[in-house]
């Protein structure tokens, strides 16, 4: 007879079993996550031929750059003892991130809960749901964004076997950025035969801006690095939550922890408008399918563009897909406004490495 262990030493051989269960599907999720194509946009503005790059994060597991970020958070807290089999998974967010770990939690066995602003499209809710997680809506009320986060802190704190995510101020948010993504971006701009000049990202958590950055400023210490953020609410500009803006997932009413904007250039701003009219274009007209951040990060390239004339490789990210965004604003008519740079873009072609 083969003798058995009983007691605290079972218990922990027990919970070390679970963990290496866990340790397998995740494994096996990060084959689903990265190592996405990063396009190259040629497009006319004015009489000038110009082109420019973009990481195509739709791609990923749920369609959004937030994988990245939740995959590698619950690498690191499977790795440090943080998270456990049963913890549930609580976070709040604004839609990607939530979408994120509804799915990566579910496929390791976590209950999930988030706590998401109640304005958010109606796409993000249901697809959260889907997932058999629970949608906590947060109205403007009880704080909306700021609300969310806090509502999430008193669960945690009220329950035991709480894992929280923090993405706004976990360093591995940034970590997750700069150890695969950037390193994607700098082989696939090699294999173009360019060498990058600026990155410019919307901030949501400020994880991609931060990690990328550094990741490139590694290899490249004189590219630059822009956030991005709407002109119709500028919270990185002012500190705090700023008028209103329909571009969903970035500039969520706070300047966010891991942001260090010391550590960066200046701030670009795109109106919420002309992020939906780049959006649209570039479906209809190169049939890439991307949400409004996209849009906004595209218009924000090509301002970077035009300043740097031709110096290097501005990069950018196309963060998600507009199957998100299907009841919002991106799918109807949006009014044209003289200051803005969408209409004034053709695009022409685009090539792809991966």
């Amino acid at each position: 007879m083969v003798p058995t262990a009983h007691g605290p030493l079972a218990a922990r051989e027990g919970r070390h079993d679970q963990r290496t269960m866990l340790h397998r599907p995740l494994a096996a999720l990060r084959h689903l996550v990265g190592n996405t194509p990063l396009l190259e946009i040629r497009y006319r503005l004015g009489r000038h031929e110009r082109r420019l790059y973009a990481k195509y994060e739709s791609m990923n597991m749920t369609g959004s750059v937030k994988d990245r970020m939740a995959c590698h958070i619950l690498g690191e807290a499977y790795a440090h003892d943080l998270l456990h089999p049963g913890d549930t998974i609580v976070e709040a967010s604004s839609g990607n991130t939530g979408i994120s770990f509804s799915a990566l939690g579910r496929a390791l066995g976590h209950p999930v809960r988030i706590y998401m602003p109640d304005w958010m499209s109606q796409e993000r809710k249901l697809l959260i749901a889907s997932f058999g997680a629970e949608v906590v809506p947060v109205t403007a009320a009880q704080g909306g964004f700021v609300g969310a986060v806090q509502m999430a802190e008193n669960y945690a704190r009220e329950h035991e076997q709480v894992f929280l995510p923090r993405q706004f101020e976990n360093q591995a948010n940034v970590r997750a950025h700069a150890g695969a993504t950037g390193p994607e971006i700098l082989l696939q701009i090699e294999a173009f035969g360019r060498r990058p000049a600026a990155f410019v990202a919307g901030v949501g958590t400020g994880g991609t801006v931060m990690g990328v950055g550094r990741a490139l400023r590694a290899a490249f210490p004189k590219v630059r690095v822009h956030p991005l953020e709407p002109a119709n609410s500028p919270t990185l500009r002012t500190g705090h939550k700023v008028g209103k803006h329909r571009i969903q997932g970035i500039s969520d009413e706070f300047v966010p922890p891991v942001v260090d904007l010391e550590e960066l250039d200046a701030v670009i701003d795109v109106w919420d408008g002309d992020a939906i009219l780049m959006a649209q274009k570039l479906a209809r007209g190169l049939g890439l399918a991307v949400g409004i951040s996209s849009g906004a990060n595209f218009l924000g390239a090509v301002q970077l563009v035009e300043e740097l004339d031709a110096a290097g490789a501005v990069i950018t990210v196309f963060c998600d897909s507009n199957k998100k965004y299907l009841s919002t604003d991106l799918c109807r008519e949006e009014p044209v406004r003289d200051e803005y740079l969408a209409p004034r873009i053709e695009l022409l072609d685009f090539d792809s490495v991966r």
